[in-house]
């Protein structure tokens, strides 16, 4: 490999990160703060330095690994001009070090057999990579992927797991598990995008624009501080692994969909549940949650899905995409209707259910232990939602809309 001039390749702020080798790694940043591309670089450089180490990247859902981590660490290999002694599976997801045989392996925790009876045929499991580490809501499953790097290593190698995320929430249980707690083996830093000089002046200028538009999210997206949890909507929810057979079998049960439409800078989003008047509970089973969708695209990702001839109620806003949608093939898409007070209304309806959230709805997840009410000035909190986390939460309430008092009643 070429020699390797670190500020070149990485840039500022990351020095400590780079030579640290205790335990745990944990990194909070801004979007754009360089954190996911520099635990990728090191790890393409420290797999060829260390020629017994073997890496496990995991997600909460392996879905997402594709396009991120998998995508990242192929991105490093190409910028450090190593791609030729890499091999790249696609299914299942896997990278090997041709010269050794090492091998990066992917993996996500909604199939935990699989994360704990990984072997490696040359050297050892040593390191862990744990990105979006946020949607990892229970410490206890962290605890079991800590304790799957164990065993000897040879000489030289150490064992370490990085966990890289946003932190938008500060109950989250890696506060008080990293940055709470000081100790030798735990390296716990905050990144921000001010740090990353291979940004751009439109990148620049986004970040400039969210800073006097709304100085809230700057602070976690733009600064890489601990999102506020004070003033959350809604805390009748719980995760866990649904049994859809279980729940379809239920007398009375009745599907649910909603739309909540975006584009550029607001993702399309799509709410898929189950809903129990009798017993009260609303199942969040599946989802969708995409940017820079066309009507086209969003109806063929619909059709993807299998919810194509579902009834689906979308936002009323806009009902030129509602009929668009209508003729490319989703037939039972409907606007959700418009009221006084309807947004209130409609929490208060959702407040009165026990959520029950599959654990692969990851933003669903993000959004809800967000979504909070409106503070004025002086931080009194108002009776309508912040205009954030809500894409989901908006398409929830247009999708049990008329179980809301009986189908004759709407919001």
């Amino acid at each position: 490999m070429n020699e390797i001039r670190f500020s070149e390749l990485v840039g500022k702020g990351y020095r400590e990160f780079w030579f640290f080798k205790g335990r745990y790694r944990v990194v909070k940043g801004s979007r754009g703060s360089k954190k996911s591309k520099t635990a990728a670089l090191w790890y393409i450089f420290n797999m060829m330095r260390y020629t017994a180490a073997n890496t496990l990247v995991i997600r909460k859902t392996y879905r997402t690994l594709k396009d991120s981590c998998y995508a990242e660490l192929k991105w490093a290999a190409k910028r450090l001009g190593v791609w030729e002694l890499w091999s790249f599976k696609d299914n299942p997801l896997e990278m090997t070090y041709m010269p050794t045989g090492q091998k990066i392996f992917f993996r996500g925790l909604d199939d935990p057999l699989k994360v704990t009876s990984i072997a490696s045929a040359v050297g050892s499991l040593c390191w862990m990579w744990i990105e979006e580490a946020y949607e990892i809501s229970s410490e206890n499953d962290f605890n079991i992927l800590d304790e799957s790097i164990r065993g000897e290593t040879v000489d030289g190698l150490f064992k370490q797991i990085t966990l890289t995320f946003n932190p938008w929430n500060e109950r989250h249980w890696l506060k008080k598990r990293f940055f709470d707690t000081k100790s030798p083996d735990i390296l716990a830093m905050t990144t921000s995008y001010i740090i990353n000089e291979f940004l751009d002046e439109s990148d620049l200028k986004m970040f400039e624009d969210m800073r006097l538009r709304d100085p809230k999210r700057y602070r976690v997206a733009g600064l890489g501080e601990w999102g506020i949890s004070q003033g959350v909507i809604y805390e009748n929810w719980k995760e866990e692994k649904l049994d859809l057979e279980s729940i379809r079998r239920k007398k009375g049960i009745q599907s649910v969909f909603g739309l909540d439409f975006g584009y550029t800078n607001d993702p399309s989003a799509l709410f898929c549940g189950y809903i129990d008047t009798e017993e009260r509970i609303i199942y969040v089973f599946d989802e969708m949650y995409e940017r820079g969708l066309t009507n086209f695209a969003l109806a063929d990702k619909i059709k993807k899905m299998g919810y194509g001839k579902e009834r689906i109620r979308a936002d009323a806003a806009e009902p030129k995409s509602i009929e668009e949608l209508r003729q490319l093939g989703i037939k039972g898409i409907r606007a959700a209707s418009k009221g006084k007070d309807s947004i209130i209304n409609g929490i208060q309806f959702i407040q009165g259910f026990q959520l029950i959230i599959d654990r692969k709805c990851v933003n669903f997840l993000t959004e809800i232990s967000n979504y909070c009410w409106e503070k004025d000035k002086l931080g009194k909190l108002q009776n309508r939602p912040s205009d954030d986390f809500n894409h989901l939460m908006d398409a929830m309430r247009y999708g049990v809309e008329e179980y809301k008092l009986g189908s004759t009643m709407s919001f």
